[in-house]
């Protein structure tokens, strides 16, 4: 697989696939091969930096409080929850899954994650979406930057699975290395590498599929 594949690829996909009314994602369909995803060592949960991002708007929420609530605040993050709120989502499971749906990550101070994982687990684990602890070593300016960039890789115990990697409207080029960034990792955490990795289509939310590998 090389970059000039992958540009092509991705140039044939959206030459071939009709301009919508709406902003489009690029997404990888993954397909596994000779893995038993019963076991979990098999199956792939990784958290990956796109280098060009998803060329959308990202929502962040952050539990927070005080100056670290204030500083999340500044640097851009959408919602800033206290100790009260995640009492009040734990109450209405409606709201938390409408937040959860919302929001595409979510950072938390270390002494909430326990009440997190307790009263709004069964909502945010199932979506991947448990937060990423904020501990003293870190800056949670950096670590909402460095959330609106990222993805989760989620294969569960499927051997295919669906990752977006950008949006219709990205340079092709920007599109191919975010592309190469997700399947080069996808090899390195899979037992045998490329010979785990059964194909990867190219697709649009509504379009054709192109094969890149």
């Amino acid at each position: 697989m090389t970059e000039e594949t992958i540009i092509n690829a991705v140039k044939l996909l959206l030459d071939e696939s009709p301009e919508r009314n709406f902003k489009e994602s690029v997404d990888l369909a993954i397909n596994l091969k000779n893995l038993d995803m019963s076991q979990p060592k098999n199956r792939i949960d990784e958290g990956i930096i796109l280098p060009h991002g998803l060329g959308k708007t990202r929502k962040i929420a952050v539990f927070a409080k005080g100056d670290v609530g204030l500083k999340a605040k500044e640097a851009g993050a959408d919602y800033v929850l206290s100790e009260d709120d995640i009492t009040e989502l734990a109450a209405d499971k409606s709201k938390a899954r409408t937040l959860a749906n919302e929001c595409d990550f979510f950072i938390a101070e270390v002494q909430y994650m326990p009440l997190i994982g307790k009263s709004l687990g069964i909502v945010l684990g199932p979506r991947g979406k448990m937060p990423t602890p904020l501990t003293p070593d870190k800056n949670v300016a950096d670590l909402i930057k460095t959330s609106k960039n990222s993805i989760r890789i989620r294969s569960k115990d499927k051997l295919t699975f669906h990752v977006a990697v950008g949006s219709r409207g990205m340079d092709h080029e920007k599109l191919a290395e975010n592309i190469e960034t997700v399947v080069n990792r996808v090899e390195r955490v899979l037992e045998k590498g490329k010979q785990n990795l059964k194909s990867v289509y190219v697709t649009t939310t509504m379009g054709k599929s192109v094969k890149v590998v």
